[in-house]
């Protein structure tokens, strides 16, 4: 969303529709100073041991454990996740930098590479400050996913956050400073969105990592393509999850409630197309709608729920909007279907059968609890109709037979294909998408590698 300069940012809570606080943006001087001491930073970072810059990570880590449950509160208050899982979000980040903390030595070893020399190897240098420009819907998780190999790999990192998010953005910056970070290792910009593209063709910007839409990352790639820098893009996914004939039903239906709804619907590799083999297709859809109408919706702060508000008014229209389009071209409803009467961004979990391509729940990314069922003819054509999409980010599969699982995991389009199990991140794995869902991979040594210079070393 773009603001006006001249605005304060106004964040809002999603379940009481309440102003929550204004905050000024950044001038153009104060910019600036985050940018030169970013740069500083680096230089000292850049040049600093592996088990110094491990000892930084470890402690944000500590730090992050120290303060979560306000730091969970922040999240539940701006963007409306259920408390339980924005605790377990700041443990991710903890673990996250304690991995990369750990494991960064192996990544970052110099590889040799034989050659005509006497000696010749691959070093992984630092790149220099990284421009991070993250979403709103695991405030968190998805600048730290960025932060902690980037960190280890010897580069400062900027963060220019959702608005909706922003004070979440300079707890993060907080956490840094409390935990002893050196000085402008890790900063938060108050920048509007016109702005970013002045920041990428800053020559004090090495490079750029971007979570967002498919439109955001058309501009951040135009941009860091005209400054010739390197970008990674993790944009948005419409996750096929199918069903065959011999899958576990009740284990694939009750991980389909978390896989769809988690978040409150609103994750990029959320499973949000359920295609399932006619055989099960009955079955499953009952299995489905049971348990998803089960769940408690209501105040995110409140223990037992887990099903809040979509994060703003504008994405919860847009929700129904798709819905309905979808019921209207022919699919049913099976549960759902409307937003909620009641204060905040409430919109009842949502199952929609019968989806077929060319339907906007078949086409588009949905974000928000409403899920697309697809009925299809066999493991081929469930296959065929997972790839007809214009996203590839992540899939999942259930079936007893893993090894047909394998062979039509060779086929899919998609940067990850989980058997028997929900797409989720994970830092000792390579994250990342194909088509429109983005490239680049961020997570462990590929990721890491992502914003290091690759380099050569020859030696006669």
């Amino acid at each position: 969303m773009t603001m006006l300069k001249t605005e304060t940012i106004a964040t809002i809570n999603p379940a009481t529709e309440a102003v929550i606080e204004r905050i000024a943006y950044m001038d153009g001087r104060a910019v600036s100073e985050k940018l030169d001491l970013a740069v500083a930073a680096g230089k000292q970072w850049g040049a600093s041991a592996l088990d110094e810059r491990s000892a930084v990570l470890r402690a944000v880590a500590a730090q992050l454990r120290r303060e979560a449950e306000t730091l969970a509160i922040t999240a539940v208050t701006e963007m409306g996740k259920p408390i339980v899982q924005a605790r377990a979000e700041i443990e991710k980040c903890a673990w996250s930098l304690e991995y990369f903390a750990s494991e960064s030595g192996a990544m970052l070893s110099p590889q040799n590479a034989p050659s005509n020399a006497a000696r010749s190897y691959v070093a992984f240098r630092p790149l220099g400050t990284v421009l991070a420009i993250m979403p709103w819907n695991f405030p968190y998780w998805q600048v730290f996913r960025a932060a902690a190999p980037a960190l280890m790999a010897g580069n400062p990192m900027l963060l220019k956050h959702a608005w909706n998010t922003t004070r979440c953005g300079l707890e993060i910056e907080r956490i840094f400073t409390d935990a002893g970070a050196p000085a402008g290792l890790f900063g938060t910009l108050l920048a509007t969105n016109d702005e970013i593209d002045a920041l990428i063709a800053d020559p004090r910007i090495a490079a750029v990592t971007l979570t967002g839409s498919e439109r955001a990352g058309v501009a951040v790639a135009s941009a860091a393509g005209a400054a010739l820098k390197k970008c990674v893009l993790e944009l948005g996914g419409s996750d096929a999850f199918v069903v065959l004939e011999d899958a576990d039903l009740a284990k694939a239906a009750k991980t389909a409630v978390t896989a769809r709804f988690q978040n409150n619907g609103q994750s990029c590799i959320a499973a949000k197309r359920f295609i399932v083999v006619d055989g099960v297709y009955d079955r499953f859809m009952e299995a489905f709608v049971e348990l998803a109408g089960a769940q408690k919706q209501g105040n995110p702060r409140e223990e037992d729920v887990v099903l809040g508000p979509v994060a703003r008014g504008d994405l919860l229209a847009t929700l129904h909007e798709q819905v309905s389009a979808t019921v209207t071209r022919g699919a049913t409803l099976a549960l759902g279907g409307h937003p909620i009467d009641r204060q905040g961004y409430y919109y009842e979990p949502t199952i929609v059968g019968d989806v077929t391509p060319g339907m906007t729940m078949f086409d588009q990314e949905v974000f928000g609890p409403a899920a697309a069922v697809v009925r299809a003819r066999d493991a081929e054509h469930a296959i065929d109709l997972a790839n007809a999409s214009s996203y590839g980010l992540g899939f999942s599969i259930w079936t007893a037979d893993t090894a047909t699982a394998e062979k039509l995991a060779e086929r899919v389009e998609a940067g990850a294909v989980f058997v028997n199990g929900m797409v989720a991140s994970d830092p000792r794995l390579p994250f990342g998408g194909i088509k429109k869902s983005g490239y680049g991979r961020e997570l462990s040594a590929f990721g890491i590698h992502e914003f290091a210079n690759i380099q050569t070393v020859w030696l006669g």
